[in-house]
């Protein structure tokens, strides 16, 4: 890193406790302007690709609820802090390739990218080993249906949903997406909640730094903030 370059993370490292407090206050806002309680939406930090320095300042400012894309990134960066710190709960919120099962349900608390029937058998095997950590899964679903991305379409979701929670006894507590760049996200907002309420999954996991708000208005319960809360990436 060049020294502009540590100058700016640091400087946005500073002003990391403010920007949580201002993003938790337009959550809970947001939430009861839905009528729904103020503690309904769970903030998740998603501390990808920054430093450990960084996770740890908002630690220290009360945030315990993060999200990361890769196995071996997070084991680095969240080494010891789960000891240190009970209550912190650690999302996959990236693809998980079945090689990783292992090593990511003993990592993580949730894993939020369950998106294919190999995946999904791997998981229900890997779940009954010893030291598991891994309590909850969410099932993500390609709501745009693009071949680029990763998720179950739509049109299969509820049969993949069914068989995951019946036949591989999956812990399925909800659903997950992003909705395409060009599109409308409300429409992708609603069909998630929708998946989930037919099949009384609690959770939903949308929203990120651009349009939290109104995912919170279509009803996630999560939502994955990163730019905003920890600044633009260096």
């Amino acid at each position: 890193m060049t020294e502009s370059h540590h100058d700016t993370a640091a400087l946005q490292a500073a002003h990391l406790p403010d920007r949580l407090r201002e993003i938790r206050a337009a959550i809970a806002a947001e939430t009861i302007l839905s009528a729904r309680a103020a503690d309904a939406v769970t903030l998740v930090a998603v501390s990808k690709t920054r430093p450990r320095e960084d996770v740890e300042t908002a630690l220290a400012a009360g945030q315990r609820v993060f999200g990361e894309n890769r196995v071996q990134e997070a084991a680095a960066k969240f080494a010891g802090l789960h000891d240190a710190h009970p209550d912190l709960e650690l999302h996959l919120i990236g693809p998980l390739q079945t090689n990783k099962v292992r090593d990511a349900v003993a990592l993580f608390d949730v894993i939020e990218t369950l998106d294919r029937p190999k995946l999904a058998e791997a998981l229900a095997v890997a779940l009954k080993a010893p030291g598991v950590r891994t309590r909850r899964v969410l099932v993500e679903i390609n709501t745009g249906e693009e071949p680029q991305k990763a998720g179950i379409l739509p049109a299969e979701a509820d049969a993949f949903i069914a068989d995951c929670i019946t036949r591989l006894g999956l812990p399925v507590v909800g659903v997950m997406g992003i909705p395409p760049v060009d599109d409308e996200p409300s429409l992708h907002f609603a069909l998630l909640r929708e998946i989930a309420k037919r099949h009384r999954l609690p959770w939903v996991s949308m929203g990120m730094s651009s349009d939290f708000t109104l995912a919170i208005q279509q009803g996630a319960t999560h939502v994955r903030i990163g730019t905003a809360l920890f600044g633009i990436r260096q």
